[in-house]
């Protein structure tokens, strides 16, 4: 997969005076079925969270509450996304490098997974993620 195959998806929201309501639908606004769902939130000031690569997983990120940077790299490009509305989510095919960080304040990212933690499909490792890519493993 290629920084080209990420994208920005608008989800629907429904404006009200009492507070406003949006939602997401697998196989929707989400192009696969779901099946783990995880959250980030409470980082400290200056850290950064992923900095990994999946195998298999594709991942459907919102930021639910503040704002922060999704970084996607390819091996050869990179590209920033920022997500800072909650009617905005960011879909990220597998095989591709991803770091989020700048966080702000109380933020809370929304993570949505293609498959169950599977802790040998993760790269940790960039330098081991860029022979993958070279020798097209992933």
């Amino acid at each position: 997969m290629l920084i080209k195959d990420c994208k920005i998806i608008e989800l629907p929201k429904f404006l009200d005076m009492r507070g406003n309501l949006s939602f997401v639908e697998q196989k929707n606004h989400i192009p696969f079925e779901i099946k783990r769902t995880y959250w980030i939130y409470d980082v400290p000031g200056g850290e950064c969270r992923g900095s990994h690569a999946f195998r298999n997983t594709e991942e459907f990120i919102v930021a639910l509450s503040g704002g922060f940077d999704v970084i996607v790299d390819d091996g050869e490009r990179q590209n920033k996304f920022t997500l800072n509305r909650s009617y905005y989510g960011l879909y990220i095919p597998k095989g591709l490098w991803r770091r989020i960080d700048n966080f702000s304040t109380n933020s809370l990212a929304l993570e949505f997974a293609s498959t169950s933690y599977i802790p040998d499909d993760y790269i940790r490792n960039y330098d081991d993620y860029l022979q993958l890519r070279g020798n097209g493993e992933i």
